[in-house]
């Protein structure tokens, strides 16, 4: 391991979660607050002169895991289907529509601006322009803040932005070897020179036949995601018990959420071909913990504790969030859900930090805010693994963590658990890596009115060691 892992192991001396541990901080992780927090009351962190940005609605597919009903789709299917799905619920008329912003990480090369192709599909007009970002497990997210920005700089006063994955058929091509022979192949005229390249292939067939699939790994560290997490739940101490606990919490709450009516963002789908219309997410499954306990490790064998039950599934899905200036937003007759309020993006060393994105985002844009961890009323952080989760929040409850590795006087300490993901997470409700971004952004603001709150605090990792993190204040119109 390497020696910031080594250093890190520190940490879990001022924080080891035990079974018992572990069990009662489901119930309550931050016992133990910032002895520097002090609750605030802000009446609004809306600024005098600068354009206040409204989530308007926002809306998404179900999410399926893949190769189930979706799997004959492209991914501009789906991403079209929930820009017409907002649209359909708001009633916005398309003309309104200034400018479409989409994240996407796995691309299908016939719809590499798959923004474009999204809005021209769902009726926007071809007048308006579209583009596609991307940025891993958070490229909804920078979708959002680029029409936040768009928004709030004065350009545009109407963007959609949104995400897409689908990872029921991914992009695979031929070989660096084969590709340079067929690029050769085309510019050659004779017969014979033809037949020379033929004579290659035939000679070699499997050094021009093997496939590359879509990278899974780091391309600068050479290591899987999944491999990483076990690797960090390993320096915190997050035990294998720890973690399928926390998973089964993700799926209990997000079945309850679905059977209460809360995940009203959903949206229902006719698939073309299926006989029956999609109507919810299919990967919320109930695993006594007795079956997670028998399931072997993923990524480092035998001894890793990260498995498919503690671990968000390959999924497709797409989301899509109607964004607006306030006064126009209202003069048109809506009424905003939430402001959009400070954001921050930050990066740390992808090898041994891949993870800890949302340890480092959040002290960052609570004081961007000027709010403290016990002024958030509802948070939403991006579930990859159960160990990622877990190990970040015990990074929050170390002040050795925090005068260590982030320069800060002492820890932020982790959120409570009674405020935490209470309508599930990726882990359950699944994870189309370029979708998640704005379901999380849309929950925030939804939870938040059933809760009675006032600010909600989403936050994700996401590869390359990128973290984000934003506040969501509720609108008083909502």
């Amino acid at each position: 391991i390497a020696s910031m892992m080594a250093s890190l192991g520190k940490a879990v001396s001022k924080f080891t979660p035990t079974s018992a541990h572990v069990s009662a901080s489901l119930r309550s992780l931050s016992c133990s607050t910032n002895k520097h927090a002090t609750k605030k009351s802000k009446a609004t962190l809306g600024k005098s002169g600068v354009r206040n940005v409204v989530l308007v609605e926002g809306v998404r597919t179900p999410f399926l895991m893949s190769g189930t009903q979706y799997k004959e789709l492209m991914p501009h299917d789906l991403q079209r289907e929930a820009i017409k799905g907002l649209l359909k619920r708001t009633g916005l008329p398309k003309d309104s529509i200034e400018y479409v912003v989409i994240g996407t990480v796995i691309q299908e090369s016939k719809t590499a601006n798959i923004a474009r192709e999204a809005a021209l599909g769902a009726g926007i007009s071809n007048k308006t322009p579209a583009h596609t970002v991307t940025q891993a497990c958070i490229s909804s997210n920078q979708a959002m803040t680029t029409g936040l920005n768009m928004i709030a700089s004065g350009q545009l006063d109407c963007v959609v932005a949104g995400g897409v994955d689908f990872m029921s058929d991914v992009p695979i091509r031929f070989n660096r070897k084969m590709r340079s022979l067929m690029l050769q192949m085309n510019k050659t005229k004779s017969t014979m020179g033809m037949l020379g390249h033929a004579a290659k292939v035939i000679g070699s067939p499997v050094r021009y036949f093997s496939p590359e699939l879509p990278a899974i790994a780091e391309f600068s560290t050479d290591e899987v995601m999944g491999h990483s997490a076990d690797r960090l739940a390993a320096a915190f101490g997050i035990t294998r018990q720890a973690q399928d606990e926390f998973a089964l919490r993700s799926h209990s709450l997000a079945k309850k959420a679905t059977e209460d009516g809360n995940l009203s963002d959903v949206l229902e789908y006719k698939v073309p071909g299926v006989a029956e219309t999609v109507t919810s997410d299919n990967g919320i499954r109930i695993t006594p913990m007795e079956k997670m306990a028998k399931m072997r490790p993923a990524f480092i064998k035998p001894h890793g504790t990260i498995t498919a039950a503690n671990s968000s599934f390959l999924s497709d899905g797409a989301s899509a969030v109607l964004l607006m200036e306030e006064n126009k937003a209202k003069a048109m007759g809506f009424k905003p859900k939430a402001y959009l309020r400070s954001y921050t993006y930050m990066s740390q060393d992808p090898k041994d930090q891949l993870l800890l994105g949302p340890a480092y985002t959040t002290p960052t844009v609570l004081e961007k805010g000027g709010l403290t961890l016990n002024d958030i009323d509802v948070f939403e952080y991006h579930e990859a693994f159960a160990g990622q989760i877990l190990a970040n929040l015990a990074a929050m409850e170390s002040d050795y963590f925090a005068q260590k590795h982030m320069n800060r006087q002492g820890k932020v300490g982790a959120p409570p658990m009674d405020k935490f993901n209470l309508w599930g997470g990726s882990l359950s409700i699944g994870h189309p890596f370029g979708a998640t971004g704005s379901r999380l952004v849309t929950t925030c603001a939804n939870r938040l009115k059933a809760e009675d709150g006032k600010y909600a605090l989403l936050a994700a990792c996401a590869a390359g060691g990128i973290g984000h993190a934003m506040i969501v204040e509720r609108h008083p119109d909502y």
